[in-house]
């Protein structure tokens, strides 16, 4: 029963306990995907290490006995947003640091068990300081400010990055790839350019300043060799390294790499001839017919005006924005200029489609931002959020009388009725069927989220949709948030009209056909920014309404004496089944392609529908009368 004798108006702490609940998960699996993405980690890393991430919400039931046995929740709750500001300010100051990926993850951690603990501190404390019928009143509006949490996360603090990016750093140069009919032109070798500082601003110089391309194919024996030359260049200038690689090695090299990473028994056994079998399945790219020739192949060099600074990195990532896909980049989409290579030409490798027979046009881009400068301060800006919150909080949150640790004198009867209440969850009807579904049910999902964002991030050559950085927290970040605040809306108020049974079918199909449209992007590759905010609001509005019953399905299978108990185990299975797909999607999608993976996804999504076939729910689950089981919607 809640306390009223030193509460405070729930209008002053509620909307922002929660929003200051969902900024740290946010950050921590959504928002670290983009930053790290743009700070050039690949999509295999991105995906096993992020996901990884998501342990301590798996586990969090664990150690929630030690936030009722310590302390009071309200403690807890001030104690973890200071701990969460922590988590910022390191992840902030480790960014422009030597091993900052290893640096900030470790921060990360910290902001991960910090964020977990406080959601348990947090829902026990709005119980403990609420009477049932506030408990009920409040919980859309801290569902609202969960997700407007998101929102800021996915959507404001990605805007906010990336105006920072885009104003800090260099002018973005572009050139213009023209196709012709006339005979293939020669271009220099690049030892054979003459670089020397030039006066005025820092800049990106590209030579040339537009490039035309023959359409005449080209022996695949020439093509092949400025590649390789290209890649060597590009190592051996220190622009990019490939791991066990050295300068000079070239191909050989590439292979002896190759090589070396299938020593383990792991890659020997199970991860090559895995990867051999769906590149076989679904290859990335169609094989060239056996002619010997393929389309034509450009240069176009890159390097900067002048030196910079001692210690200064300039990162130029480079890809085609516009025009026609035929024109692609094989080779260079990221570079890393510092004071001993400015001076040094970086190669990108340009090729035509070998069927392409006529004259057409694409745009690539160079930027060169300041990536790690526009992160740090999206996270320094956190931080001081953070600060804010704890001071805030120290003062404003209420005071229970019942909100005090556990006696001491008790500790092994609460633990001992813990266990059991263990037990008593893996004995209920359908045990088999309920753990199934908690961890299929969103095995498709799981896997896009983590690739969702890369994949619009990613240039066109790659097979993603070259957004900017500000365009996808618009997108994805704003445009999906909202859809799917609108979709779990829908869903809740249908639900309470006509019962969880009644719509689990249609939130089942909801909740995974929608993903098609990813194969659609994948494949058309829209230049439409409209046509990609469509697609997106469709597949997030379609989730959210989905999510519905998967919410409500862990409310019904935590009826009865243990309910807050049983339910955080439920949250555990959710984000177990959350993690780890997402800890294999990246590695799936590198192999195949994201055309082949989002066809892949949509496949997974087969599990979800054979076990709600099996599914018994109570027809009158979910209905009108049974509104105070909705008060974990968030």
């Amino acid at each position: 029963m809640a306390d009223h004798k030193k509460s405070t108006n729930p209008w002053s702490w509620i909307p922002t306990l929660y929003f200051a609940q969902g900024i740290p998960y946010v950050v921590v699996m959504l928002v670290s995907v983009i930053m790290y993405k743009r700070l050039g980690i690949s999509n295999a890393e991105i995906a096993l290490y992020t996901s990884w991430l998501y342990l301590p919400w798996v586990i969090k039931p664990l150690w929630s006995p030690l936030v009722d046995l310590v302390k009071t929740k309200r403690w807890w709750v001030v104690t973890m947003q200071l701990l969460v500001g922590a988590g910022l300010a390191g992840v902030a100051f480790s960014i422009p640091a030597p091993n900052f990926f290893q640096w900030s993850l470790a921060f990360m951690w910290l902001l991960a068990f910090s964020s977990a603990t406080h959601d348990i501190a947090a829902d026990g404390l709005y119980m403990l300081a609420l009477s049932k019928h506030k408990q009920a009143w409040f919980v859309g509006v801290r569902s609202t400010f969960y997700r407007i949490a998101m929102i800021t996360g996915q959507g404001l603090l990605i805007i906010f990055a990336g105006y920072i990016e885009s104003t800090t750093g260099l002018d973005t140069v572009e050139i213009d790839v023209q196709t012709t009919q006339t005979a293939w032109t020669a271009q220099p070798h690049p030892s054979e350019l003459q670089i020397t500082s030039q006066e005025g601003p820092l800049r990106i110089i590209t030579y040339p300043d537009a490039l035309e391309l023959s359409v005449d194919r080209v022996p695949r024996e020439l093509a092949d060799s400025v590649l390789s030359v290209a890649r060597d260049w590009n190592v051996r200038g220190n622009f990019y390294q490939i791991d066990g690689m050295e300068a000079g090695d070239g191909q050989e090299g590439l292979q002896q790499t190759t090589q070396a990473a299938q020593q383990g028994w792991w890659s020997r056994l199970v991860a090559v001839p895995l990867e051999d079998f769906l590149q076989r399945f679904a290859p990335e790219t169609e094989p060239l017919r056996d002619d010997g020739m393929t389309g034509n192949v450009g240069i176009v060099y890159l390097y900067l005006s002048g030196e910079p600074a001692e210690g200064e990195e300039i990162v130029i990532n480079f890809g085609r924005e516009a025009g026609d896909n035929s024109i692609s980049l094989v080779e260079g989409d990221r570079f890393v200029f510092n004071s001993s290579n400015w001076n040094t030409p970086a190669m990108a490798v340009i090729q035509l489609d070998s069927k392409l027979d006529f004259t057409t046009q694409a745009t690539f881009r160079g930027r060169a931002g300041n990536i790690p400068l526009a992160w740090s301060i999206t996270f320094m800006l956190l931080t001081g959020m953070f600060i804010f919150f704890f001071l805030y909080h120290r003062f404003v949150l209420p005071r229970p009388d019942s909100d005090k640790p556990g006696v001491r004198s008790a500790d092994q009867s609460i633990f001992t009725e813990f266990f059991r209440t263990f037990a008593l969850f893996f004995k209920q009807k359908q045990i088999g069927i309920v753990l199934l579904f908690l961890l299929f049910y969103r095995f498709g999902e799981a896997q896009l989220v983590k690739l969702a964002s890369p994949f619009l991030l990613d240039a066109q050559e790659a097979g993603g949709l070259a957004l900017t950085t500000g365009e996808v927290g618009f997108v994805y970040g704003t445009v999906g948030i909202l859809a799917l605040t609108a979709g779990g809306i829908i869903g809740g108020i249908l639900a309470a009209r006509h019962g969880l049974r009644f719509w689990l079918w249609p939130m089942v199909i909801a909740i995974n056909l929608p993903n098609a449209v990813y194969i659609y992007l994948a494949y058309a590759m829209p230049d439409s920014f409209l046509i990609i905010n469509l697609a997106v609001l469709i597949e997030q509005f379609g989730y959210g309404f989905g999510f519905t019953a998967y919410m409500l399905y862990m409310i019904y299978v935590s009826e009865g004496e243990h309910k807050t108990a049983h339910f955080a185990i439920t949250t555990g299975f959710m984000a177990l089944g959350m993690m780890i797909p997402g800890m294999f999607s990246g590695w799936i999608q590198e192999i195949i392609g994201y055309q082949h993976f989002f066809v892949w996804v949509l496949m997974a999504t087969a599990p979800a529908f054979i076990i709600a076939a099996f599914v018994d729910i109570d027809p009158e689950f979910g209905k009108k009368k049974d509104e105070d089981t909705t008060e974990e919607s968030d």
